[in-house]
């Protein structure tokens, strides 16, 4: 059985949750391999809404091990809390389980991502603020905590020796105030100590399942949080995240080798959103962004953010494509454009009077980008009640096919509503190593 990864072609918010949670009947095993409580899943069945931000979507399946790998940075109380949540709701949470190598994000963490924000004034990067960026810089420059220190009261000592000094001073430096609970040590080890005692059960070695699961031909299952245009390297820098939201992240992050991955499906909106600070070439800020947004209940599941809309963009659509080895895609929200009477798609960009096809090499150059479009009409019917393709409108299925023909990979799901039931199966999902 082959392992599949799961990754967002556009700025995050493409509808990960639902595409993880639609394939999960499949599969033994969904690991979360990057990010932390700064995403957000969104998952409706039936009457049930489900907003997950660590715990992995496959959680809602009896018989899935849902593992948050070493690639996340992991904020306790945020997972407790989650916890919590779910078994109010009867689902059982005994099968997941943290990877011991997943790195702490503290107190200090948050009120550093708060206080750098803050200082940026006009210039902010738009993070969640949830200390996401701190805590990968201390698990790059040694400093951080990991979950196994949750179980370690000497470990922690040590750690927190080390970092708090360092955490006072930059807090000092930039200006905060009221961050002294942010850097007691005493208070930060009662907490840990807290923590481990309830997390201890579900504390593992995550690459170890993992591979132990390959071996036994197990469907493995790899969820990315964000999306691939908010990739550290490879995004629009630096209005990024602070991790690999990209399909290699699977590999540095989930357990799993590149040679054992089979498939990559990249999950994309009919139109794009964006949530933050950074370059949009396509944003709308008419009417239509505006119906896009209602209609599509555009609002961060993380921060309730309003997320910026703009039409689709075939630009970075390929660039993201090439970039994961994308084997096929998941379309979501096509039913947000029912009713629109006509539908642009950016094509290329226009930068200092020259057509441009490929992703811009700077931040300066996509800075004078201007988009390109090509027009479409649209379709008065609506299709939330659709799962055939040949039912949908003509203009509907002709967008799809451009879209498909631009991206460069077959778009085998098509999401026509939040439910797990209003999706589309087109096609079978071919498989990369069936490609070569």
């Amino acid at each position: 059985m082959p392992a599949s990864v799961i990754v967002g072609l556009q700025w995050g918010d493409e509808g990960k949750g639902k595409t993880t949670d639609f394939l999960a009947e499949q599969v033994s095993t969904v690991v979360r391999y990057q990010g932390g409580d700064n995403a957000g899943h969104t998952i409706v069945i039936g009457d049930d809404t489900f907003k997950l931000h660590l715990v992995p979507s496959g959680v809602l399946y009896g018989h899935i091990t849902p593992i948050i790998g070493p690639g996340v940075v992991v904020n306790p109380a945020t997972l407790i809390r989650e916890f919590d949540g779910l078994i109010s709701r009867g689902i059982d949470i005994s099968k997941v389980r943290v990877s011991h190598a997943a790195h702490l994000i503290l107190p200090y963490h948050v009120a550093l991502d708060k206080a750098r924000e803050s200082a940026l004034a006009g210039d902010k990067v738009g993070t969640t603020q949830r200390g996401i960026g701190p805590a990968y810089e201390d698990r790059a420059a040694r400093l951080g905590l990991r979950v196994e220190d949750l179980l370690d009261p000497a470990s922690t000592a040590a750690r927190l020796a080390r970092a708090i000094p360092e955490k006072r001073a930059l807090l000092a430096a930039l200006g905060a105030t009221d961050y002294a609970d942010a850097v007691d040590a005493d208070a930060i080890a009662a907490l840990i100590a807290t923590w481990g005692e309830r997390l201890r059960p579900h504390i593992a070695d995550t690459n170890d399942l993992v591979q132990r699961a390959y071996t036994r031909k197990e469907h493995l299952l790899f969820e990315g949080a964000q999306g691939a245009m908010l990739d550290l390297d490879h995004g629009s820098y630096p209005f990024v995240t602070s991790s690999h939201p990209i399909a290699g992240g699977a590999t540095t992050g989930g357990g799993i080798a590149p040679l054992q991955i089979d498939e990559v499906m990249g999950v994309m909106k009919a139109y794009a959103t964006r949530v933050g600070s950074g370059p949009f070439v396509t944003e709308l800020t008419d009417a239509i962004g505006e119906r896009i947004a209602v209609t599509g209940h555009e609002v961060g599941t993380t921060t309730g953010r309003r997320r910026r809309v703009g039409w689709n963009d075939a630009v970075p659509l390929r660039y993201a494509v090439e970039l994961n080895g994308v084997s096929s895609i998941m379309l979501n929200k096509l039913d947000v454009l029912s009713g629109i009477p006509e539908i642009l798609l950016c094509v290329a960009y226009e930068i200092d009077g020259k057509r441009v096809e490929r992703w811009p090499a700077s931040a300066a150059e996509l800075a004078r980008a201007k988009p390109i479009y090509e027009t479409f009409p649209g379709w008065e019917q609506e299709i939330t009640s659709v799962r055939a393709m040949a039912d949908l409108p003509e203009n509907a299925r002709r967008y799809v096919t451009a879209l498909e023909e631009i991206a460069g990979a077959p778009i085998v799901l098509l999401s026509v509503g939040p439910e797990r039931t209003q999706t589309i199966e087109r096609a079978w999902r071919p498989l990369r190593h069936a490609k070569r």
